[in-house]
């Protein structure tokens, strides 16, 4: 299963954090995490594998909302920063909807991302 991760930069501490504190559920299940530039790169930093796409803001958003479309990212990990103004809004906003359309999960926070993965484990 490829899972999305994204996070705004004052979430991204907050993303890896919760990715190293699930690192057992995300190797048991197999999981392939994609992600846009930084994000991805912190993740790295910290031990994992992701292939990474663009940038948010320089397209990644859009990168990733088309994986979405096409059927091969089954869930997004879109860690917001609700109290920061986001210069690329109506590529979140885009990418939200694609979501919508297609019926992904979509957690914006460690604790509804964090409900997933345990969905996901106790399916196998």
């Amino acid at each position: 299963m490829e899972i999305a991760i994204i996070a705004h930069d004052g979430m991204k501490a907050e993303m890896v954090q919760f990715l190293n504190k699930n690192k057992d559920i995300l190797i048991k299940e197999g999981i392939k995490l994609i992600a846009t530039g930084t994000t991805g790169s912190k993740a790295e930093k910290a031990g994992f594998k992701v292939k990474k796409m663009l940038s948010g803001p320089l397209g990644g958003d859009a990168q990733i909302a088309a994986r979405v479309a096409e059927g091969k990212t089954k869930m997004v990990f879109f860690f917001k920063d609700p109290l920061a103004s986001h210069p690329h809004e109506a590529d979140i906003n885009m990418l939200i909807r694609v979501c919508d359309v297609h019926n992904v999960p979509l957690a914006t926070n460690p604790a509804s991302a964090e409900l997933f993965l345990r969905a996901i484990s106790q399916q196998s």
